[in-house]
């Protein structure tokens, strides 16, 4: 577990330019105490307290303005940079060393049961505003720019800045 923490802080010392210290990122970093949250509700999630995971997940919401649900799964080192707006929704996976800025929504595009997420491969950058929606796979080294909504898979290693994976 305090590895995790660490690589956690550390992964958000490397990404951001503006962290100073390890005691200034575990004390004042909102993203990683919502994915810290989102750890504690996940475990009670997989333990069949899911009406507890619920609350303690929401609860994290309210503090840290991010709503991650506890039957996602994401990876290690994942970092979420100015994380107010951000939305993960339960079937979602995320792989590791992934960084999403403020207001990503990494949604579904139907109300039917089953995998309705986006999962997101292993060192993918998402920026701020963007829309990941639907059942779609997202490979890995792919860095989607601030603001887009993307609609289909995109293969590794794409640099997505237009609108050429947006499908209605």
């Amino acid at each position: 577990m305090f590895t995790h923490i660490k690589e956690d802080i550390d992964a958000a010392l490397r990404q951001d330019p503006a962290a100073r210290n390890r005691l200034e990122v575990l004390l004042t970093y909102p993203g990683l105490h919502a994915v810290w949250g989102y750890r504690i509700a996940h475990l009670l999630w997989n333990l069949k307290l899911k009406l507890i995971a619920r609350i303690y997940s929401n609860w994290i919401r309210a503090v840290t303005g991010v709503e991650i649900h506890p039957a996602a799964k994401i990876g290690r080192r994942f970092f979420i940079d100015h994380g107010m707006g951000v939305v993960i929704g339960a079937t979602a996976v995320v792989g590791d060393d992934v960084m999403i800025y403020h207001d990503v929504t990494l949604g579904a595009r139907t109300q039917q049961s089953g995998k309705r997420h986006p999962t997101i491969g292993n060192n993918v950058v998402i920026g701020s505003g963007a829309r990941v929606l639907g059942n779609i796979e997202i490979g890995d080294g792919v860095r989607i720019n601030a603001n887009l909504v993307v609609t289909k898979s995109v293969p590794a290693r794409t640099n997505v800045d237009s609108s050429e994976f947006f499908v209605i």
